[in-house]
């Protein structure tokens, strides 16, 4: 037998795998890493990221004494989200000038100073609390103050 026979013998056998020396697995790092970076990449870019004023505002507190009971009041209270509330019911924007003239029309006609408090969440959005007094305009209504909290 020469080397020749020898090596056509070799290639006619067939193995499923089965051989004398076993190969050891390895992990290929190569393709893990590209499938983190692909992750990392999204999730950079689906992240919302936070904006930052360019202006730190702290909203003031006030010491002073309540008002007195015998005033006619209507309170406006705007919350964080910018929903509105007259007297504790809840209201549109668009029918806080209507609200606030009906319950003008509801006070006698003798009662001039009426006055209209804004309680607004110290995080409700400027416009919010803007559109209430722009409805307070509208309505003819001109004693009108904000409630704040004392000093502790």
């Amino acid at each position: 037998m020469n080397w020749l026979d020898n090596y056509v013998h070799q290639k006619r056998r067939f193995s499923l795998g089965a051989s004398a020396a076993s190969i050891e697995p390895e992990i290929n790092l190569i393709p893990f890493i590209d499938v983190l970076l692909v992750v990392l990449i999204f999730l950079m870019i689906s992240t919302t990221f936070t904006r930052y004023q360019e202006i730190a505002i702290t909203l003031p507190t006030a010491n002073g004494s309540e008002n007195p009971a015998d005033l006619k009041q209507i309170h406006i209270a705007v919350s964080r989200d910018g929903r509105y509330a007259i007297n504790g019911k809840l209201t549109d924007r668009s029918q806080l000038p209507n609200a606030l003239m009906q319950l003008q029309s509801q006070f006698s006609s003798s009662d001039k100073d009426i006055q209209v408090n804004i309680d607004a969440d110290a995080r409700a959005p400027h416009q919010a609390v803007m559109s209430a007094l722009e409805a307070a305009r509208d309505a003819n209504l001109s004693n009108i103050v904000f409630s704040s909290q004392t000093k502790k």
